[in-house]
């Protein structure tokens, strides 16, 4: 079998490459609404790349914020059938631009006499802050967006990361 030159192999879009996705939920704070809501994604296919959850300015309410991979196809049906769930008041999915997205990173940097001036100076071009000081290592923290946090994670990990923990993505519309 042969194949004509005018037949083009398949390009891969975005229906094959799952893409992030950033949803708001706010929700009442209930016993089981977490697992109603993460049980929702991973049930229509989504990888949760991030999750946070905490309460609002209103006690009574919680913000769950999630980072999602997955096409766009099914995404419309669960975020329906989000708003239907019991404790959901409102669903917001965030398209490019829409939102301030931001991550939090806690990092314990290995840092002695000789290295501690340019992880110093690192935390200053970011505007990283240090707030732990030993012997021989430092705790970082820092915020900002995806880009930034994994632009300075590249520039401290040469001198070694003891431990890191990050928030995942925060979000709020503009």
């Amino acid at each position: 079998m042969t194949v004509s030159a005018s037949i083009k192999p398949l390009s891969v879009t975005k229906q094959f490459h799952p893409m992030l996705h950033t949803i708001s939920v706010l929700v009442e704070n209930q016993f089981g609404v977490l697992a109603r809501v993460s049980g929702m994604f991973s049930g229509r296919g989504f990888n949760i790349d991030s999750l946070n959850v905490a309460p609002t300015q209103d006690a009574g309410f919680s913000r769950i914020t999630v980072v999602l991979k997955g096409g766009d196809s099914s995404l419309d049906l669960a975020i329906k059938q989000l708003r239907k769930l019991v404790n959901v008041v409102e669903v917001t999915d965030f398209k490019i631009g829409e939102a301030v997205l931001r991550e939090l990173l806690l990092a314990k940097i290995k840092a002695d006499t000789n290295t501690r001036s340019e992880i110093i100076q690192i935390c200053d071009i970011f505007r990283a802050k240090i707030v732990n000081v030993a012997a021989n290592e430092v705790i970082v923290e820092m915020t900002g967006n995806k880009n930034k946090v994994s632009a300075f994670l590249g520039l401290i990990e040469p001198f070694g990361i003891s431990e890191l923990a990050r928030t995942g993505q925060l979000a709020l519309t503009r």
